[in-house]
């Protein structure tokens, strides 16, 4: 996210290669269906380890915003060409999630591909949206415009997901919707945003619910105040203030934002597929805290000796998570035999001979996505020794 220069801080980069890296391991288990509960999102209500892995992502995207366009401001660059940028980036990843989405194209491995059913939100596409828009946050408005604006985003999503009717359904809920009846494709009791992303986007959404999509429309603007915190801490970063002082301010925002959003629990609740205020208030808050941790032993106290295969993650972070998706999608649409003469899937195929005979089903899916980690970290490691570093 930020150029390659010798005064970046390494904690930045670390933050996002252990975020980046988490989110390769709980996207690739062995079996989906032996999973530690901790790797496993929350089913609707609630928030895991795993929950906390995309709002880091997203707010460490802001901390990136604020730092590398005020340098280009400082450059002298006019806000008109620097969103031409922004903008040229933002399409460019996209268009990565929506190849991502696509692949192969109904080229390869016999897979059928129907343009009228391919899902149109995803993570890259959410990245790309929320970096767009808070970006031209932070170019049109001052410091405390931009956290005005975060908390009017918040408060707003909630009277609108709380107070608003859903058309056609009657009172407003929270409930995640359901599709009950595949001739009608009615759905019951769909919250606003599913609503929204039904109506919208049809059959364009994530296949596993077809009536709703965790990265859908409207909960993408709580998402883009997720990043916004993460601009106030670049704030913060960029600022004179000595750096242990500002490590101590990082813990008291970290808790003032992890206790207001426990309070908005009791009437918003924590939910990452709705993205709801509590949880962008909880996770910015966690957010805070690894990052002052990260800052504190790494920048400060000097303690770098664990730190080399975060950094090399964290310098090609939006490449690895495409190629993974790409190289996991593959694995699962080549087939094979087996030994019992079966066709299954290569990643099946793998995963059955070298993991599966020797441990419990949980610690087999675990260590095939450990695995998947590893072997990533030894390709990019490569890239990282020949300073090859991809900029999207």
């Amino acid at each position: 996210m930020l150029e390659q220069k010798s005064e970046r801080l390494i904690s930045l980069d670390v933050f996002r290669g252990i975020t980046i890296a988490g989110m390769i391991l709980v996207n690739n288990p062995g079996s989906w269906g032996n999973i530690y509960p901790a790797l496993k999102h929350a089913d609707w209500h609630g928030c895991t380890p795993t929950d906390l892995i995309f709002p880091f992502f997203l707010f460490i995207v802001g901390v990136a915003i604020t730092i590398s366009l005020s340098k280009k401001k400082e450059k002298g660059e006019s806000h008109t060409k620097i969103m031409l940028q922004v903008a040229k980036r933002s399409l460019l990843l996209f268009l990565l999630g929506m190849i991502l989405a696509s692949y192969p194209f109904g080229l390869l491995f016999s897979h059928n591909f129907d343009i009228s059913n391919v899902r149109i939100p995803g993570v890259l596409q959410r990245i790309a949206l929320v970096y767009f828009v808070a970006a031209f946050i932070f170019l049109k408005f001052d410091i405390k415009w931009q956290a005005i604006i975060a908390a009017i985003f918040l408060f707003i999503y909630w009277f609108v997901m709380t107070l608003i009717p859903v058309p056609g359904f009657g009172m407003p809920n929270l409930d995640i919707p359901i599709m009950i009846n595949e001739v009608t494709k009615l759905a019951f009791a769909p919250n606003l945003a599913g609503w929204i992303d039904y109506n919208l986007l049809g059959s364009h959404l994530w296949r596993a619910s077809k009536v709703w999509d965790p990265e859908g429309l409207l909960s993408t603007v709580p998402a883009i105040s997720t990043a916004i915190s993460g601009i106030m801490l670049g704030h913060l970063l960029r600022s004179k203030i000595e750096p242990m002082t500002r490590v101590v301010w990082m813990f008291v925002f970290g808790n003032l934002g992890i206790m207001l959003g426990v309070i908005w629990d009791m009437w918003f609740p924590f939910n990452k597929g709705l993205w709801t205020s509590s949880y962008v208030l909880y996770t910015s808050g966690m957010a805070l805290h690894f990052f002052a941790l990260c800052y504190f032993l790494i920048d400060i106290k000097g303690y770098t000796w664990w730190t080399k295969p975060f950094v090399v993650y964290g310098m090609n972070a939006i490449t690895v998570f495409f190629l993974t998706g790409i190289m996991a999608r593959t694995f699962g649409l080549i087939k094979v035999t087996n030994a019992e003469g079966n066709i299954v899937s290569l990643h099946n195929f793998l995963y059955n001979i070298l993991f599966v005979p020797y441990m419990s089903p949980i610690n087999a899916s675990l260590a095939w996505a450990l695995l998947y980690v590893t072997v990533w970290l030894g390709i990019l490691w490569i890239l990282y020794w020949k300073k090859i570093f991809i900029k999207v």
